[in-house]
């Protein structure tokens, strides 16, 4: 793909005039136009202001400096290497201040990078083939032999997950992703409406041996992040609803200790 192809592609994915990009990147609609059209020949910095102004995903930007003759600027570090070792310690301390309730880290994709020890309420009496790594969260969540039997509110649930995994692949295209959205909607079905309001949040009515668990989820990232890997990462936290869910994942975490 060429740049200027690879610039009118995604400005017309974010719904933004020439004239609005122009203003927002500091530059005129003409210099826009001029370089859809592949008239003018972009400088690096310029590049880096327009994905900027396009509020691309990290990966997305260093694609864009590529197609437009650039280095990328932004490094894709592995999780394990020693310079991100003060992420990983941050990440950890996150997830056991979070006990004795669940939390996840997953990566672009849904691959479970680490998780704490609570995570193992959601992912008892899973077919073993889906715990094997990579294991993926959305996969879990909506899979016959993962979550989805013990899911009293399924057609709710479902819903949710495949809502924001549809809004991810719109927001920012990837066949990945698509294909894993395409396999999910083949687990749930036919789409239904919700009875009624769902309130402020969808909550997770999961059934436990040891009791009706009310859980609602919430997801953190690394905002400020100039790393593509960090910058992809995002914590799911997952908070109970109500005292009793509350009493007994504490519980539970007394039994572990």
């Amino acid at each position: 793909m060429s740049f200027p192809q690879a610039l009118r592609e995604r400005r017309r994915h974010r719904r933004l005039s020439q004239l609005e990009l122009a203003l927002r990147a500091g530059t005129t609609q003409r210099h826009v136009s001029f370089l859809e059209s592949g008239r003018s020949e972009p400088g690096r910095a310029m590049v880096v202001r327009l994905a900027e102004s396009l509020e691309l995903p990290l990966r997305e930007r260093n694609e864009l400096l590529t197609v437009a003759g650039y280095a990328p600027v932004y490094p894709r570090t592995p999780l394990d290497d020693p310079a991100l070792a003060p992420v990983r310690t941050a990440i950890e301390h996150v997830l056991a201040a979070h006990m004795p309730y669940p939390a996840i880290v997953v990566d672009r994709y849904g691959d479970v990078v680490t998780a704490n020890a609570a995570f193992g309420v959601l992912t008892e009496g899973m077919a073993p083939e889906l715990l094997r790594p990579p294991v993926n969260a959305y996969r879990i969540a909506l899979h016959p032999d993962g979550l989805a039997p013990r899911v009293a509110n399924f057609a709710d649930w479902a819903r949710h997950v495949l809502d924001a995994l549809r809004d991810t692949v719109q927001r920012d295209p990837d066949d990945r992703l698509a294909a894993l959205h395409a396999e999910l909607t083949g687990y749930v079905g036919p789409r239904t409406e919700p009875a009624g309001a769902l309130g402020f949040a969808v909550p997770l009515h999961l059934r436990s041996p040891d009791g009706d668990l009310r859980l609602m989820t919430t997801i953190t990232t690394f905002a400020t992040a100039t790393d593509v890997t960090i910058a992809e990462l995002k914590l799911e936290a997952f908070l109970p609803v109500d005292e009793a869910t509350a009493a007994i994942l504490a519980k539970r975490a007394a039994g572990r200790t």
